[in-house]
């Protein structure tokens, strides 16, 4: 049998009453807490790979350690200081979860772990010319990437045992700020998002980090990306790290595919690297620019940005639709949005208001 619904606009149509009942569901989103203490912007916010740890960091140069006191709340455990001389702009926690990278525009990027019992700045790391807008390992632990508004990538090898970062390569292949970079979910491969609207795709070659790809499609900078990670209780299509999300000032979020050698499609690659392609657009939803956007194990993305909005997108065959939208998520600019990985129903947000907020999706 067919099933018809009425919506404003026009007439849904079903095969199933699963899919009736699926699109009868209906996604709300509650603010469980905010979370102050910061003076001045919040510019990164990155949870704890295992434990329910929270770090944030921001303008006030310090980073900032919310740990859960119950179901609804969460309270500032430590204070991070000394680290940085200027506005901190991201942090990023080690696989492990024993260390964590924050970049600054001071031009540096500091290591900091608790072997001694408490947290402090054990590595300082130099090179960058100019503001490091990201740090972030990869998931192999092995390697830390870095990115500056000098244009370049650099690539350190890592020795936590002996609390050492060599420089493994230096990156110029952007021709502008670069503002982002993200690790595939399981492979030794970077993604970096750049002010000249590019994205590049870098891997290890005999030692060497070379370029692969660039995406271009975003007709302004792209503020953020993020690889598509594996699901969490349900099948997917797609594999991890088969696909990457970005988002930009020119108001869209792109969903990319990546196409490797022999591929069904057709799709002409060369030598061992894959080719990628723009599969989906999501324009005319977002009215201002995109900031930041996230990829959850449920696979929903959530994105954030100017108009002070988070949404939340989720994929229905060759689309993706926004199934929420909350208004005035936060009073000011939202800069930073991530799903938590242990419970995927949520999120925490960080914002221009100098207020943290930690989220739970509710459906209906």
């Amino acid at each position: 049998p067919l099933y018809f619904m009425a919506c404003s606009e026009h007439f849904q149509l079903f095969t199933s009453t699963r899919d009736l009942f699926q699109y009868k569901v209906i996604m709300k989103v509650r603010a469980m807490c905010e979370l102050t203490g910061h003076r001045g912007r919040v510019w990164s916010c990155a949870w704890h790979p295992h434990n329910d740890l929270l770090a944030t960091a921001g303008e006030d140069k310090t980073i900032r350690l919310w740990t859960k006191a119950n179901d609804e709340s969460w309270k500032c455990s430590h204070v991070l200081t000394e680290g940085h001389t200027r506005t901190i702009r991201s942090v990023s926690w080690s696989p492990c979860g024993h260390y964590l990278a924050s970049a600054s525009f001071d031009g540096t990027v500091a290591i900091w772990n608790k072997k001694s019992g408490e947290w402090e700045c054990t590595v300082q790391l130099e090179g960058h010319e100019n503001e490091v807008k990201c740090a972030a390992f990869s998931k192999s632990g092995l390697f830390l990437a870095t990115c500056s508004r000098d244009k370049s990538v650099w690539l350190w090898d890592v020795d936590n045992d002996d609390e050492e970062y060599m420089c493994a390569s230096v990156l110029h292949s952007h021709t502008q700020d670069v503002k982002r970079i993200a690790w595939h979910p399981s492979e030794d491969i970077l993604a970096s998002a750049s002010y000249d609207n590019n994205i590049k795709v870098y891997r290890e070659d005999d030692d060497e980090w070379i370029s692969t790809a660039t995406l271009s499609s975003h007709s302004n900078t792209v503020w953020s990306l993020v690889w598509e990670p594996a699901r969490v209780n349900e099948g997917s299509s797609t594999a991890a790290g088969s696909r990457l999300a970005s988002c930009s000032e020119d108001c869209t979020v792109k969903i990319w595919k990546s196409f490797p050698p022999g591929n069904k499609e057709g799709i002409p690659t060369k030598g061992p690297d894959a080719a990628w392609k723009c599969e989906y657009t999501v324009a005319g939803v977002h009215p201002r620019a995109v900031y930041d956007i996230d990829w959850g194990g449920q696979g929903f993305i959530i994105t954030a940005g100017g108009d002070d909005a988070i949404r939340i997108f989720r994929e229905n065959g060759d689309e993706w639709n926004c199934e929420h939208t909350e208004y005035n998520a936060h009073t000011m600019d939202v800069n930073c949005v991530r799903w938590n990985p242990k419970n995927v129903d949520m999120f925490a947000s960080c914002s221009d208001d100098a207020v943290v907020k930690i989220w739970t999706i509710e459906t209906s």
